[in-house]
């Protein structure tokens, strides 16, 4: 198989090669493409001076998915599945980035990190960030702990919501959408900057009466459908106190409610889960000359109620209630210094406390049961330092850092990373790297009643090769990755109780296409393989087994868009998504049950009317493919949503 996997590899690099070579005898004075990021250093830098793999949503491709879900287009990148995005509104968005299990994809929201403490891997739920409140979108993939801490195994994605344009005293922005199933959208923000003083408010809902969340297999067509109701209201305010001190403070409530069916194949007409969840921060940077210091702190709670009122109904049990809360706090500070003759260091400490706990009760024909799990709480500390290098005309870039991390628990583990790139020419780039990860067990996995005190945190290292070639027409990058997860956390079935798995082997690849052979015409293709192996307990027998798979993660899968600027007011776009083959469990002590391939088409049109108004269309799955991404659920059949936003 691995001979296989280079085989391919090759293949690919040939083309791009020759690809490249063709581009550059047609244009030879092309010049690159290099957006400015702050993900890969935590503050601004040229995409050409790292080599770290980050691929950019930019404002205007966010405009551009009216009517879809974050979760919706982030799973149309390269290495990144979302588990549950194409399901009915409200099913879990898990997020596997590069293959990585639940809980190792690090989510923040303006470089800060977020997490919900009461969930099993302490993930946080994308559902309560709308769309519509993001201005760009920065993914860094790859290990990503040095410079972010636990959790970062499998990358970063950064979701922006500060705006940069802001001029005037008083702009306004409003969307409303309507859609299939009664679905319905609506988004407003004010925002204007008078003097050192500038300011942004926005307000996003969304209610669907959506579909049956579990697949009816008997074809009788009684499940009912499972509605969604969601909003998001923020608040940011921001002075600039001295030129070189700025101050931010920022507030943002968002919460849903959303039915829910009782299991895979299995309707309930009367459970439901509600969340709610409230940010609130503080943070300044100051810059001067060669030095910049920023600090931020943030503070979040997370409410999780689940509600089963089946007191009219037959069954089992009658009424149950499941509760959770979890709050978490964070703290950094850190600094960026230009040494000169290339050199700059970037050092910082943060400080993250999470705390969370949970209550059960269950009334059934033998009485009432309760089950509580007890306040819990851990907390991390961590100093880190990278130093940057640029030189030979700013061609060769050196990335080498460390992170000591202090946990409450597990005390003191050393995570690093090196990471060089070196620019051959204006038009082709290698890079590669070498980095350390790890991830403490979460507060669930430790103390619920389902938890092990005896886990250990998990580590990682991952080594990662790339090439990229950019010409003013069209541009490539692919990178090979290798990651290897020891003492990853996985749950016993047969002792109802969280373990250590032995190991995992993830190699892949990423292929990366952007061309524009005429001002309006444009295609991207992205491609992702994973090749893994994991080392875990047999989910039918509960032996020591290894599986050549990862569940719900495909082998392969690809996206494709084509876009095309008819007319200076019309613009036009084609999609097209296919996934592989994968596994999903098959139940208790049942083999995994194989998930059919799936191809899916889609479509947006949108035309600007006068100078401030547009109107948009948007229809996915236009063939109306039945498919499923999780055993026993269903997945969207044909959607269309159309609507207006005004801009002033």
């Amino acid at each position: 198989m691995r001979k296989h996997f280079f085989v391919l590899a090759a293949i690919i690099i040939s083309s791009l090669l020759s690809t490249a070579s063709h581009g550059q005898a047609q244009d030879s004075t092309a010049k690159t493409m290099d957006e400015a990021i702050v993900t890969a250093t935590k503050t601004p830098i040229k995409q050409s001076q790292t080599g770290k793999v980050i691929t950019v949503i930019s404002k205007e491709q966010i405009e551009k998915a009216n009517g879809r879900s974050l979760g919706q287009l982030l799973n149309e990148q390269a290495g990144l599945t979302i588990n549950g995005a194409l399901n009915n509104a409200g099913t879990n968005q898990t997020v596997y980035l590069r293959g990585a299990s639940i809980g190792r994809t690090l989510i923040l929201v303006d470089g800060i990190p977020v997490y919900d403490p009461s969930l099993i891997s302490s993930e946080f739920d994308l559902n309560l960030l709308s769309l519509n409140s993001v201005e760009s979108i920065e993914i860094c993939r790859g290990a990503q702990s040095t410079l972010y801490g636990s959790d970062a195994v499998g990358g970063v994605i950064n979701i922006i919501t500060v705006k940069k344009d802001i001029s005037k005293p008083f702009d306004l922005k409003a969307m409303v959408s309507a859609g299939s199933f009664n679905t319905y959208r609506g988004h407003l923000q004010l925002y204007g900057k008078a003097g050192k003083f500038s300011y942004t408010g926005r307000l996003s809902t969304v209610s669907t009466k959506g579909f049956s969340s579990a697949y009816d297999s008997t074809g009788n067509g009684s499940f009912d459908t499972d509605k969604y109701n969601g909003h998001v209201a923020s608040l940011t305010l921001q002075y600039q106190l001295a030129k070189t001190l700025s101050l931010r403070t920022f507030f943002q409530q968002s919460g849903y409610k959303t039915a829910l069916d009782a299991s895979v194949f299995t309707d309930e007409k009367d459970q439901s889960l509600e969340s709610k969840n409230k940010m609130a921060g503080a943070g300044f940077q100051f810059l001067k000359n060669n030095v910049s210091i920023s600090g931020n702190y943030q503070y979040s709670d997370i409410t999780r109620s689940f509600l089963n009122d089946s007191i009219d109904r037959p069954g089992f049990t009658i009424y149950s209630t499941d509760d959770y809360y979890g709050k978490n706090q964070f703290l950094e500070l850190f600094a960026s210094i230009d040494m000169g003759s290339g050199f700059r260091l970037l050092q910082g400490a943060d400080h993250r406390f999470a705390n969370m706990n949970g209550q059960f009760l269950s009334i059934s024909m033998f009485g009432p049961y309760t089950a509580i799990t007890k306040d819990s709480v851990q907390s991390q500390s961590s100093v880190y330092a990278s130093l940057f290098y640029t030189g030979i005309d700013e061609r060769l870039n050196i990335e080498l850092g460390g992170r000591l991390n202090v946990h409450s628990r597990y005390g003191s583990n050393p995570t690093f990373t090196f990471n060089p790139s070196y620019s051959i020419n204006e038009h082709f780039r290698v890079f590669g790297s070498y980095a350390t990860g790890y991830k403490a067990p979460s507060l669930y996995q430790l103390y619920s009643s389902y938890g092990n005190e005896d886990l250990e945190p998990e580590r990682s290292s991952e080594f990662e090769l790339g090439l990229q070639q950019v010409h003013a027409k069209f541009r490539n990058r692919i990178v090979y990755f290798n990651r290897d997860i020891k003492d990853g956390t996985d749950f016993d079935y047969m002792i109802y109780q969280y373990f250590n798995i032995n190991r995992q082997k993830v190699n892949g690849l990423e292929l990366e296409t952007f061309v524009q052979p005429t001002k309006a015409l444009t295609f991207s293709l992205n491609y992702t393989f994973l090749n893994p192996e994991e080392s875990s307990q047999s989910r039918i027998s509960f032996k020591d087994t290894t599986y050549n798979y990862l569940l719900r993660r495909p082998k392969h899968q690809f996206n494709l868009r084509a876009s095309y600027q008819l007319k200076k007011d019309i613009f036009l776009s084609a999609s097209a998504k296919y996934v592989g083959k994968r596994s999903d469990a098959g139940g208790y002590q049942a083999a995994d049950a194989e998930l059919e391939s799936y191809f899916l088409l889609g479509a947006y049109a949108e035309y600007k009317f006068k100078k401030y108004v547009r109107l948009f269309a948007d229809a996915q799955n236009i063939l109306g493919k039945k498919f499923f991404d999780i055993r026993g659920y269903n997945s969207i059949p044909f959607t269309f949503n159309g609507g207006i936003s005004f801009q002033l």
